[in-house]
């Protein structure tokens, strides 16, 4: 049977999932094959400025300008996203799901500065083995949800994991009420 691949998509947590690493998490898949898949976080804003951590770019980034926590896997990795310009040239950066793109941040960010509206950067991925991913979705431990371009760079990360819920159809959208400790509710 072939893999219908979830590159694009949105895997958010199931308040079920209260294991530290992944509990209120969204994540964007930037990867889904048979071998497996590859995702960051995106409602994880850390506490280092992009200024001291990634000067080149720091103008470039979006609102908060903060190294994000993408995941546990190789947290000394970066991997940056970016909402490019419509028509634009693809230099040094590659699609994951149009307008959204993965960005070379070794490539001169005046390069980059033509045909990117939005960027955010991220240490480390979420990563999953052949087969992984679909057990946990099987699990309930995952809600798999369409993403819209400017979910990885809101504004207001803290708040995604709701507001992705909330506008959800019913009966899934009500879950964004529920408490950090859903024997709670």
């Amino acid at each position: 049977m072939e893999l219908r691949s979830l590159k694009g998509k949105l895997l958010v947590a199931a308040p079920t999932l209260r294991e530290p690493t992944f509990a209120r998490t969204v994540i964007s898949l930037l990867e889904h094959t048979d071998d497996g898949a590859l995702g960051v976080v995106i409602n994880r804003p850390g506490d280092a400025s992009l200024l001291e951590v990634v000067p080149p770019v720091a103008e470039l980034a979006s609102q908060p300008a903060v190294l994000f926590s993408g995941g546990p896997v190789e947290p000394q990795a970066a991997i940056a996203l970016g909402v490019v310009i419509t028509d634009a040239t693809p230099e040094g950066w590659r699609p994951v799901v149009h307008p959204v793109v993965t960005v070379d941040l070794e490539v001169d960010p005046s390069v980059l500065a033509h045909s990117l509206r939005a960027l955010r950067v991220f240490a480390g991925y979420a990563g999953w083995s052949a087969g992984q991913l679909e057990d946990e979705i099987a699990e309930g431990a995952w809600y798999v949800v369409e993403s819209l371009p400017s979910d990885a760079f809101d504004a207001l990360p803290d708040r995604l994991w709701s507001t992705v819920l909330r506008r959800q159809p019913w009966p899934l959208s009500a879950v964004s009420t529920c408490p950090l400790d859903p024997t709670m509710n």
